[in-house]
């Protein structure tokens, strides 16, 4: 925690429809499980889909896991949330570097991705799923919660997975 407050987490994409969106649901919905507080978003690095729903894939890989974010919006990354969040996750590297690129230097939050938070995977992206066939959201998803569960365990002081 930070100033008494729950830690909040940022999950950042290419468009913020397929990876982040499900990253912020598996994270709240696992904190809730698990008892531990943290304040989740998520945004694109990207500008093209602002305002739009998820893509219809990751709303039906979400729904098959007990989840719903057909509600969520897309948006796009901005310098605020450097400030505004501890911790900007990334689910790629190639979105990592651009959030390397972008930081402002009053910049406080901390960058990572997601998989460096699962023991052996750390450097490893969550594939993106946007060209494939629905199968890639269900592995996405996956990748997703081991990821969620490392950075869960470590927000809870526990060894990570």
């Amino acid at each position: 925690m930070t100033d008494g407050r729950p830690p909040r987490i940022l999950f950042v994409c290419l468009g913020n429809i397929c990876r982040s969106p499900l990253a912020e649901a598996a994270m709240r919905a696992a904190a809730e499980r698990e008892d531990v507080p943290v304040e989740v978003d998520s945004a694109g690095t990207g500008d093209w889909h602002v305002g739009k729903a998820p893509d219809r894939r990751a709303i039906a890989t979400a729904y098959r896991h007990g989840l719903d974010i057909a509600g969520l919006r897309a948006r796009q990354v901005g310098a605020d949330d450097f400030r505004a969040f501890d911790r900007l996750v990334a689910l790629d590297r190639s979105n990592l570097d651009t959030l390397r690129a972008i930081a402002p230097e009053d910049g406080q939050a901390q960058l990572s991705l997601l998989l460096d938070h699962v023991a052996g995977r750390e450097g490893e992206d969550v594939a993106d799923p946007y060209f494939g066939e629905d199968e890639g959201f269900e592995q996405a998803w996956h990748d997703i919660c081991a990821g969620v569960g490392g950075l869960l365990a470590e927000l809870a002081g526990q060894p990570s997975r």
